[in-house]
């Protein structure tokens, strides 16, 4: 007898009907039969000292001295966590009350039986005895493990506050994200409105989680929304919530995230994209700590911080009569800049490992690393769309390069070019600095030259042949330009 199987009593003193249970149950179920009560409490006996034991007990309601009900409030004092099924050809009324108050009878089914409906509910009968004993086990490892829960959380708190905290902000020393973390120290304690500028990419959510996390309001909800992705009417119905039958397909009623972020911080990013009928309703939030959901007459409060972000000059906004002045005033009570990627330079390769690091193992390559000539080329890039064109380009590494290291040959064009993609700039690169026609255009000729290698990973012959030289020729050319791959004393030469 497989003792995987749930144990199933089945007490009848008809033994044909014995058997046909027998016979319908034994392929999912340890049957065991029994004719009368007192055999049916011996079994229980005996097995209760297995470990597989009996789950469930099914038993006819008229039996010869006693009765089902009877016998199984006999098993419920005994053996309570049992699941209790009479099965009989009788419809009386009094008998089903009778076995649900005082046997506690989780089933009464009627003869004749069908084999699939007994089968279905037997294995409902398994899977509640199955989550009853899984729900004593965890209760009583919440009652004896909570210290070790309260360390557990303490520990993912403290993990969660390093990572979005001022922590989880990389700058290198002296970069102009210190300026901001300055500012983050003196602002975040302090429960006021935040106004976050900056180009988008730069990780404005990043600083204002950094903010949340070193506020009072640490251990409570940060809640975001983006108020450029949605229209007036379903950003109202997300931030304010809404009533069952407000508007069409609201179909039940939904607690918007203002509550949800009721005691902590809402992140309210790209807020220069929204209307000037929509400033309204949030100026009162912020004026009244009150808002309604959207069908609802009845006014809700919250306590809340609310930290604000954008990529639009609002100042401009204000002065041009797209952001109202009130508002604006509401939410720049401090206002911080992000500064641009290429504005931060020596915070490039620290950010392009810390990208690496979290990427490489969910694209199977946990042991990627950048090399020092891959390093060079991305700090050299302007980033336009800041961290995260810089994440992108990671990304792109990763998929692209072969092995662990990732090296500059699988780099974008543009990226490579180290240069910014307009023509303009190509044209002051050429007619900036000092020196003569000819000083500049060997300036412009060393550019090519090192891009073209790069590309084909410092391949002498398959570069020479792209620009046209010989290796002699492209030899000359590299020690007259004093080129080098980056972290190798000499140039590598590999043949075709």
């Amino acid at each position: 007898m497989n003792k995987q199987l749930p144990g199933i009593l089945v007490v009848d003193d008809e033994l044909r009907s014995q058997e046909a249970l027998a016979r319908t149950l034994e392929e999912d179920f340890r049957v065991f039969c029994a004719s009368s009560a007192s055999a049916a409490l011996e079994l229980m006996e005996q097995e209760a000292g297995e470990q597989a034991g009996i789950q469930i007990v099914l038993c006819d309601q008229r039996m010869p001295g006693t009765t089902g009900v009877q016998f199984l409030a006999q098993v419920r004092e005994r053996w309570p966590e049992a699941i209790r099924i009479i099965l009989s050809g009788y419809t009386d009324a009094e008998d089903i009350i009778t076995g649900i108050n005082e046997a506690g009878i989780w089933q009464y089914l009627m003869k004749p039986w069908q084999p699939e409906q007994l089968l279905h509910t037997l294995k409902s009968a398994a899977e509640v005895w199955r989550l009853q004993q899984e729900n004593q086990r965890l209760t009583l490892d919440l009652r004896t493990a909570a210290p070790v829960l309260k360390r557990q959380v303490s520990s993912k708190y403290d993990r969660v506050k390093q990572a979005f905290g001022l922590d989880g902000l990389l700058r290198a020393p002296g970069s102009p994200l210190e300026e901001v973390a300055r500012m983050i120290r003196k602002v975040a304690p302090h429960d006021i409105s935040v106004l976050i500028s900056g180009e988008s990419g730069t990780g404005k959510e990043m600083v204002a989680r950094a903010i949340h996390f070193e506020s009072r309001r640490a251990n409570r909800p940060f809640v975001v929304e983006n108020c450029g992705a949605l229209p007036d009417s379903l950003l109202e119905a997300e931030l304010f919530g809404h009533k069952r039958g407000a508007f069409t397909g609201a179909v039940e009623d939904r607690i918007g995230l203002l509550q949800q972020a009721d005691g902590g911080s809402l992140f309210l990013d790209e807020i220069g994209d929204t209307s000037p009928a929509f400033q309204v309703k949030l100026l009162r939030v912020l004026q009244e700590g009150e808002f309604r959901p959207v069908g609802s007459n009845r006014p809700l409060s919250v306590d809340l911080r609310v930290i604000a972000a954008t990529n639009r000059d609002l100042e401009e906004e204000v002065r041009a009569g797209r952001f109202r002045e009130d508002l604006y005033y509401r939410l720049a009570t401090v206002s911080l800049t992000v500064p641009p990627l290429r504005q931060r330079r020596d915070d490039i390769p620290l950010l392009a490992r810390r990208l690496v690091e979290a990427s490489a193992t969910a694209l199977g390559k946990p042991g990627a690393r950048l090399s020092d000539e891959a390093l060079a080329c991305l700090a050299a890039w302007r980033w336009p769309g800041n961290v995260r064109e810089l994440q992108n380009e990671i990304l792109r590494l990763l998929a692209l390069s072969e092995g662990e290291e990732l090296g500059a040959d699988q780099l974008s064009p543009r990226v490579l070019r180290a240069a910014e993609a307009s023509e303009e700039a190509e044209l002051a690169f050429i007619a900036g600095g000092s020196g003569g026609l000819k000083e500049r255009m060997e300036r412009l000729e060393a550019r090519v030259v090192q891009e073209t290698l790069i590309r084909h990973g410092w391949n002498i012959s398959r570069a020479a042949a792209e620009l046209e030289l010989s290796r002699v020729g492209l030899r000359n050319k590299i020690q007259r330009y004093g080129l080098a791959r980056a972290g190798m004393a000499e140039v590598e030469e590999e043949e075709a």
